[in-house]
């Protein structure tokens, strides 16, 4: 996987911030904006931002492997199909807190052909998308 252009933090004693990160990477249907992890603050244990899913996008399935991930959605609603074989469904809309255990294969479906679906997005992984990998998906375009 490419790393992506992560944006400098303003470094303060013990206190860093990213004022209103930029997109800076697009992959398996979602756009991420710029958020805090190992690669611009040092974190060792955490990384966040906000991860955008373009209307009626899907994020084909995928396993985080060896971290969990909570969501907070601020905008539109989504379905998880989630577990082995991708055979449970949960819905979720503005509000929501989700969270993922680690190893749970899951796909993530916009179901507005017009709104995306925004969410917050904190990791357990400082690395962010380095212990990610695919999972059996009949929308995942063959390559």
């Amino acid at each position: 996987m490419a790393t992506p252009l992560v944006p400098d933090a303003e470094r303060g004693d013990g206190i860093h911030t990213l004022r209103a990160g930029a997109i800076c990477r697009a992959w398996n249907g979602i756009q991420y904006r710029a958020g805090l992890s190992n690669r611009n603050v040092g974190s060792t244990r955490l990384s966040m931002n906000v991860a955008t899913v373009p209307p009626g996008a899907i994020a084909f399935a995928h396993i985080h492997v060896d971290f969990e991930v909570m969501l907070y959605i601020l905008q539109g609603r989504v379905r998880h199909a989630y577990g082995d074989g991708l055979v449970h469904q949960l819905d979720n809309g503005p509000g929501d807190f989700i969270y993922i255990e680690p190893g749970v294969p899951h796909e993530v479906y916009n179901l507005s052909d017009t709104e995306p679906v925004v969410a917050v997005v904190a990791r357990s992984d400082a690395s962010e998308w380095d212990h990610i990998i695919d999972y059996p998906s009949q929308h995942r375009p063959i390559s």
